[in-house]
């Protein structure tokens, strides 16, 4: 096995946008693609790395970026500024993870009918918000994500399955917000679920989060499962 990487460059709506593609080269034909969605501090290391853990398994992952070329964040004042105009244009997050999507399916190593996203704290939002857009993926699966609804999708049947891997004491998204994102997505006629990992807070899969009184801690064991749970589910939706 031997894991290949290609940065890919894509523009919207006038701006410039890189994502990271990563595959075993060994699998020989188009593999399943899952697309990646950052959380607020932008495209890193971290997304990286479960790129290359997808990869592993065969998939052909493409960590997308939704800030622009190069755009990171530093400090919880400086993402919280790059995630603002986001969370107050829900229609355009929609149409930028889109294309993103549209993008992972260009690639040549890319089965484009067997297409699945994820994502982590704001990049949970954004692929609930693909598939509340009534997106053509399999499957898109939150982690630690937040669920406040966009305001432009009601009535919008989501097709694609949905699996929320949630902290049930994340301060981001309390037990109300869960129940109100089950009767969203019921409404809506998806397949769902939601696993929510008691005495987990927010971040729960990033080895560097370790700030209790701002709500984020990594979780060992909540790591394991969730990821546990996201294998079964890619077996499932992109078989």
């Amino acid at each position: 096995m031997t894991l290949q990487t290609r940065k890919v460059d894509y523009t919207h709506e006038g701006r410039s946008y890189q994502g990271l593609l990563v595959w075993d080269d060994s699998h020989r034909g188009a593999r399943p693609g899952v697309a990646i969605a950052h959380t607020w501090a932008g495209r890193g290391d971290f997304e990286a790395g479960r790129a290359q853990a997808l990869a592993e398994l065969g998939y052909v992952a493409f960590a997308a970026d939704l800030f622009g070329s190069g755009v990171r964040g530093e400090g919880a004042e400086e993402c919280r500024a790059l995630i603002a105009p986001h969370l107050e244009n829900r229609a355009g997050l929609q149409a930028l993870i889109g294309r993103a999507v549209e993008v992972m399916r260009e690639q040549p190593e890319v089965d484009a009918g067997r297409c699945a996203a994820i994502g982590y704290c704001f990049g949970g939002l954004t692929v609930l918000d693909l598939a509340r857009s009534g997106a053509d993926v399999r499957g898109v699966v939150s982690f630690h994500g937040l669920f406040n609804p966009p305001g432009n999708t009601a009535g919008t049947p989501i097709t694609a399955k949905v699996l929320c891997l949630h902290g049930y004491d994340d301060p981001m998204a309390q037990p109300d917000t869960v129940l109100a994102l089950a009767a969203e997505l019921s409404e809506a006629g998806a397949d769902w679920q939601i696993h929510a990992y008691g005495k987990t807070l927010h971040a729960f899969t990033n080895p560097n989060a370790n700030d209790r009184d701002f709500g984020a801690l990594y979780d060992a064991a909540a790591d394991r499962r969730s990821w546990q749970s996201l294998r079964n589910f890619l077996e499932e939706v992109l078989a």
